[in-house]
């Protein structure tokens, strides 16, 4: 039967290979480092208590409230489906090669004496440039879609299906609605073809990037120090003033808080830098107790597949129709300071 034959030719492979593919923030490789980095802290925190320390990190990561809790489930759900869903609507999405292609041709356009201006320069110093180049417009634009995910009403109606999460595990990073998975998939299009273009534009075909195992890599250090633990109950701090710089497990943990002095906190990916400019910082606390989901004004009552992928379509028309200018569940204005 076709429809078999593509569950075991494609759905199939393409989701293992989100598993063991060092490119991807879930393989087995970086979630072993994570448990690994989860247990020396719960040691850590227990004084040195190698008991101690394993008898918290069963609790906090591995235990059945976590994996198998009804917000886990409907993590579970969203992954297996929106998975489907983007490989069978990926061939008709704009390729990377496309925009790349038609970038490189636009800039020779409005600049055609501009070409391979720079071709003399070394290739070690190109790919160091690039890698660091692609970083951070990677880790910009990640932080300024999340923020329009937050600061858009219209936005953070799809958004939301992600902070419905009540219990985190690495696998939280798929509870997401497909229009926000395209709205990323799109975002990651745009900065790589962007990057790229300007590059080969610049230094011809000696472009290359500093990579380990395929990745970025300064990715590959981000991946490797605990951000899946960024969805999970281990909340590992870097301390005051490197949480200035860097976004830490804890702080992403602060994002995801009811609190609602938490709202609209901690919006960056790797770098803390970019909610330090907008106000949005806030660092973590070693005496935190934190509880995550939604509001009871905005709770999901439905952990059902078709409730996540509709819900917001029918939010939309019912605030649209009943108060066209409604904004969403923080009600704060931007100009806010950094704690």
């Amino acid at each position: 039967m076709p429809i078999l034959d593509w569950i075991n030719g494609e759905y199939i492979p393409h989701l293992l290979d989100g598993f063991l593919n060092p490119q991807k923030r879930v393989s087995l490789l970086y979630l072993s480092i994570a448990a690994a980095l989860a247990i020396i802290w719960s040691v850590y925190v227990s004084r040195g208590s190698v008991r101690k320390g394993f008898l918290i990190a069963r609790d906090k990561l591995f235990s059945q409230r976590v994996w198998f809790s009804h917000s886990a489930r409907g993590d579970y759900k969203l992954l297996l489906a929106n998975h489907a869903l983007l490989l069978l609507i990926a061939p008709l999405l704009l390729s990377k090669l496309t925009a790349t292609t038609a970038l490189f041709f636009f800039f020779i356009d409005i600049f055609p004496s501009g070409a391979a201006v720079l071709s003399s320069t070394s290739p070690l110093l190109v790919a160091i440039t690039y890698t660091i180049f692609l970083f951070l417009l990677d880790d910009f634009s990640r932080f300024a879609t999340h923020f329009a995910l937050h600061r858009v009403p219209a936005l953070w109606a799809f958004h939301k299906i992600h902070h419905s999460a009540e219990t985190l595990s690495p696998l939280t990073v798929y509870r997401t609605h497909p229009l926000e998975a395209v709205i990323f998939s799109f975002r990651a299009i745009v900065v790589q073809s962007s990057a790229i273009s300007i590059f080969v534009f610049l230094f011809g075909s000696s472009v290359d990037l500093v990579s380990i195992y395929g990745v970025n890599a300064i990715l590959f250090l981000f991946n490797v120090t605990g951000s899946n633990l960024r969805h999970s109950h281990i909340p590992i701090g870097y301390g005051r003033l490197a949480e200035h710089f860097l976004i830490s497990p804890a702080q992403h943990q602060i994002h995801h808080s009811l609190d609602p002095n938490h709202y609209d906190r901690n919006f960056g990916a790797a770098l803390a830098i970019w909610d330090w400019i907008a106000g949005s910082l806030c660092k973590s606390r070693t005496d935190m107790v934190l509880k995550f989901g939604l509001t009871d004004r905005e709770n999901l009552q439905s952990q059902k597949l078709l409730h996540f992928y509709f819900s917001p379509f029918r939010e939309l028309f019912d605030r649209g129709r009943n108060d066209p200018f409604y904004r969403n569940r923080n009600h704060r204005n931007l100009t806010k300071n950094a704690v």
